[in-house]
């Protein structure tokens, strides 16, 4: 087998140095002064950075970001080249880092801290590091910046779910060999990491039979059986990027309720599909695919949300649950995954990541649904 491993030369650049641009004009319209950001996931999404330690201190006019000597080189060029105007500074220990954002604070009324990423221990540090500067909840305006994707994060997103395409696709004939769902799942990954992966979005879940009815069911090493339904939710990440796509198959013919039950949860995530579009409300998406299982009388078993945004988390804004109150916006990047779980039979989830558009939404996930192999 040849595999095409990715390109990342052919994808489209990102528009990382607009952020801090952007990023000040959200703070102005709240309030806000400056921001510290100590979220490594939201630092890289502002910077371009990829390590695993640093604080950015974006300020109305500047921003400082400090990180310690491990990342002496990789920081400064990596915050060039994706174009991003913030003084870099090394800071050799914890109390020297402290040191150079608290002189950069020097002159600021307040600071926002992002509320849903620090605790009551880190801001009683942050207190004692900031003195003089109110510490204010900045509630979380990177993750609102982060829901409208630019196309060289939907490109990565979108390479992400080819390489889980191909992986699956590559492997489906596996199934019929007798191979245990820890054995599916280890290689499924690796496939994945073959075409260009860095890693996987999240644990792979492969659960046949009766573990079909645990929708996070963790791969055991129950053997793969004939005539049985097996769910098969996976994903990787491309140049920090998530995909995430669930199909349900079975080899051989599962018998006419374990048909029925794929067709209706079909049914459902097509609707929940066609109801994706620009200034649709997210409550709206889950009720269009959770009306058609409860009409058929398995409302019960549907027993999580319709879907969620997908990005550098893999689970992210905007969630789309019942009840929920976000509008859907061009750029926005959402899975639509209902599932029917029955307990000690099994279950079905079909999913599918989309980006959202002005008239509906693009699949970036092209797997068939077929459910026999």
């Amino acid at each position: 087998m040849t595999v095409t491993a990715l390109d990342p030369a052919a994808l489209v650049p990102m528009e990382v140095g607009e952020r801090l641009a952007r990023l000040r004009g959200s703070l102005a319209e709240d309030g806000i002064e400056a921001l510290l950001v100590t979220h490594m996931v939201n630092v890289r999404y502002l910077t371009g950075f990829t390590g695993s330690a640093a604080t950015l201190l974006v300020r109305p006019d500047d921003a400082l970001f400090v990180t310690d000597g491990r990342y002496r080189d990789q920081s400064g060029e990596q915050l060039a080249a994706a174009g991003v105007a913030a003084r870099v500074e090394i800071g050799l220990t914890q109390a020297a880092q402290r040191e150079l954002l608290a002189e950069a604070a020097v002159g600021l009324a307040d600071l926002g801290l992002e509320e849903n990423h620090v605790s009551w221990a880190r801001e009683r540090e942050l207190a004692e590091a900031f003195p003089g500067v109110a510490l204010v909840p900045a509630g979380s305006p990177v993750e609102e910046l982060r829901r409208v994707k630019d196309l060289g994060e939907i490109d990565r997103i979108r390479a992400a779910c080819a390489i889980a395409d191909d992986a699956f696709h590559s492997l489906l004939g596996r199934l019929a060999e007798g191979v245990t769902e820890r054995q599916f799942a280890l290689e499924l990954e690796f496939a994945m990491r073959e075409r260009g992966a860095s890693g996987v979005s999240f644990e792979s879940i492969v659960a046949a039979g009766p573990n079909g009815a645990k929708p996070h069911a963790e791969p055991s090493d129950r053997l793969i059986g004939r005539g049985e339904l097996v769910v098969c939710d996976f994903g990787c990440i491309v140049e920090g990027y998530c995909s995430d796509m669930t199909r349900t198959v079975s080899v051989g013919d599962p018998g006419p309720e374990a048909r029925a039950l794929y067709d209706l949860v079909q049914r459902s995530q097509a609707a929940g599909r066609d109801a994706v579009a620009a200034g649709v409300v997210v409550a709206d998406v889950d009720r269009a695919a959770r009306d058609v299982i409860a009409a058929a009388g398995h409302g019960e078993h549907f027993v999580h949300s319709t879907g969620h945004g997908v990005g550098l988390d893999i689970h992210e804004a905007p969630r789309v649950a019942a009840g929920a109150g976000d509008t859907l916006r061009p750029g926005e990047v959402v899975t639509v995954e209902p599932g029917v779980y029955l307990t000690g039979v099994g279950g079905v989830r079909i999913e599918d990541t989309v980006v959202v558009t002005e008239s509906g939404c693009e699949p970036l996930t092209h797997t068939p649904k077929d459910l026999i192999l």
